[in-house]
């Protein structure tokens, strides 16, 4: 999980390290057509942490479209930084949500999930990394 998001990955640059060094001029560009911004996927993804972290601790999240695909304020400098902390410290709740879980609470479908807590993490890893490799490709096109 945490190699994922800002460790040494295997499959290649850790979602943060792709992130790293984009300006807010490029992460608002809509540079290929009908697919979103860096910056709204940076939005989806912070909330998606949001939401598992919530599913996590039994609360039960209907998620909106509105919470799945945040809108972009104004683009500027500060609004940008603003984002990726809001990632970071998604994230960061998150792993504090994960660290005080047990073994047995793992294999534990959560109030209001279909699944384990385990699948909702592995789930949200994979989610991670899918967009981590779209951010990649839209990072490639603004070359």
């Amino acid at each position: 999980m945490d190699r994922a998001f800002s460790g040494d990955a295997w499959h290649g640059p850790s979602l943060m390290a792709l992130l790293d060094g984009v300006s807010a001029e490029d992460a608002a560009k809509r540079s290929i057509s009908q697919a979103h911004s860096i910056w709204e996927i940076v939005n989806h993804v912070c909330a998606w942490n949001a939401i598992v972290r919530q599913r996590l601790g039994n609360e039960n999240v209907e998620v909106t479209a509105a919470m799945d695909w945040p809108t972009v304020p104004a683009a500027g400098d500060g609004a940008w930084q603003s984002a990726l902390k809001s990632l970071k410290h998604n994230r960061t709740q998150l792993r504090q949500t994960v660290e005080r879980l047990t073994d047995p609470q793992l294999d534990e479908k959560p109030s209001h999930s279909r699944d384990s807590r385990y699948v909702l993490l592995h789930g949200l890893i994979q989610h991670d990394l899918y967009h981590a490799g779209q951010i990649a490709v839209l990072k490639k096109v603004l070359q």
